[in-house]
């Protein structure tokens, strides 16, 4: 025979207080408990079928991520499977609300005395308010990754690694509100070991000309000879080809972004390695991506001046260890032209890279993500497909744990109005090559050497009897630039 519920009449007010507040603690550690113990356990095996379908996945996702974590990382951030979740979360605090009304039902209150009933009263209505709450939050930063994906990853066509590299176009520009990166400001390649995530960060100076094109490429065909001052005038630079492609899509049928297309064409001619995606980045927003993460922490060699060119100097980035930047800091830190040269500037920009990759924790992503991904869309367009997201997100875990190395194609290496494209080929292979074998000597190694060679003039000299010759246009300057990507006396991520 069943076994009758007691009379709770019989028990003291202790105990029936004790009782109530049990029920609705077990409700909290363990969904359904409070109903097999006291109430419907049909109900409550139900609650306690979805929890066990919960764990079980959940226990199924983290044993799958230890052994295919790009592939975890890929199933779980499609939108189909974030919309499932988004759901499932509010379901769940639906269904777990209900538990807790039915567990504070099941106390009695109405048995209890007027304090006791209170302090019941207001015990499960700050659960049912901090669990609901968590879970909802919850949905809501699923439905913001579902968003983000969904908006700044698109159906692009998968590229495979080439020679066991993913090699990544970052551009980087100011632009209106009607205008992403119409004249790239900033150009690095970003080649990135398959397996380990090693990465090297190849600069080119925006005032590189003459570039080349792949053969038969309209690009190659409009410009047989390079993309030449000569053919199109003193702004014919590698960080115009973009603009020009952009007024010419006639040269580009079909295709939605001929910007990028032929900004690709000639990195791909200049460095000799396959570009398989591109990221393109809008400076102007890339505040307040900075700002969403909590800013970043640099050792700066020298100070940088907030402003200058058109607008006056309103201030300066000192020089100094551990120095904290904002966004807005760290704008200025990364695009500053005043008192630099062009390839000092190309160098601030990679420590900023390199700070980013290095400083964002996971537990930052995850607190702060709401605002990073409505940052990202308006700052990130990429052609990097939803479907490799998880690739990159596992290659980005790895390469936090190395160091980057860097080459830039600048003076006095290399002349930028007279370029000579088989040494800057040849200096890119032997930047991969050496991070390479860092790989294969299974060493974390440091990384931090640039192969960029630094400018043999420590002070700038002055004549009165010479004055300097007017270079032509897009020409390099007769005298190289001083401390040329010197990482060490610039700055350090």
């Amino acid at each position: 025979m069943p076994q009758e519920k007691p009379d709770l009449r019989n028990l003291g007010e202790p105990v029936r207080f004790k009782r109530a507040l049990t029920l609705v603690l077990m409700t909290l550690v363990l969904p359904g408990s409070a109903q097999i113990a006291a109430g419907s356990k049909r109900a409550g095996r139900w609650a306690w079928r979805v929890v066990a379908g919960l764990i079980a996945i959940v226990v199924f996702l983290v044993l799958l991520g230890l052994v295919w974590r790009s592939g975890t990382i890929n199933l779980m951030a499609r939108p189909g499977t974030l919309r499932i979740v988004q759901v499932l979360l509010i379901l769940l605090a639906i269904g777990w609300a209900g538990l807790f009304i039915d567990a504070y039902r099941l106390g009695r209150p109405l048995s209890l005395e007027r304090n006791h009933r209170l302090v019941t009263s207001i015990l499960d209505g700050v659960l049912i308010l901090a669990v609901v709450s968590a879970l909802i939050y919850g949905s809501t930063i699923v439905n913001a990754q579902r968003d983000f994906v969904a908006s700044v990853f698109g159906n692009g066509q998968k590229s495979k690694a080439e020679k066991g590299r993913y090699n990544v176009l970052l551009l980087g520009g100011d632009s209106g509100a009607d205008r992403i990166g119409t004249r790239p400001d900033s150009i690095t390649l970003a080649s990135i070991n398959a397996d380990t995530g090693r990465t090297v960060l190849i600069g080119l100076p925006r005032n590189l000309s003459k570039v080349p094109f792949p053969a038969g490429t309209a690009m190659a065909k409009q410009f047989p000879d390079g993309f030449h001052w000569k053919n199109c005038g003193a702004e014919c630079l590698i960080n115009a080809v973009y603009t020009y492609a952009s007024n010419h899509k006639d040269l580009f049928p079909g295709d939605p972004h001929p910007g990028v297309t032929a900004t690709k064409q000639a990195v791909e001619a200049v460095t000799g390695m396959k570009v398989n995606y591109y990221v393109l980045i809008d400076l102007a927003g890339f505040r307040d991506l900075l700002n969403a993460v909590g800013g970043i922490t640099l050792d700066i060699g020298k100070r940088v001046p907030i402003g200058g060119g058109s607008s006056p100097i309103k201030g300066y980035i000192e020089a100094g260890q551990n120095q904290h930047l904002d966004g807005y800091h760290a704008l200025w830190f990364a695009r500053s032209r005043a008192e630099s040269s062009d390839y000092e500037r190309m160098t601030r920009q990679k420590c900023v890279m390199s700070a980013m990759l290095n400083q964002l924790s996971p537990q930052t992503v995850l607190t702060k993500f709401q605002g990073i991904a409505s940052a990202s869309k308006e700052v990130v367009q990429t052609d990097i497909p939803a479907g490799e997201l998880g690739t990159f997100t596992d290659l980005a875990l790895d390469a936090k744990k190395l160091p980057v190395s860097s080459f830039s194609a600048v003076p006095p290496l290399i002349h930028t109005g007279d370029p000579d494209f088989a040494l800057i080929r040849t200096k890119v292979a032997e930047a991969v090559a050496k991070s390479e074998a860092l790989d294969k000597a299974g060493s974390g190694g440091d990384g931090k050497t640039s192969n960029t060679p630094r400018s043999t003039t420590s002070k700038p000299t002055t004549s009165t009897t010479k004055k300097p010759s007017t270079p032509k246009p897009g020409s390099s300057p007769t005298t190289p630039a001083t401390g040329v990507d010197d990482v060490a006396s610039i700055c350090k991520a």
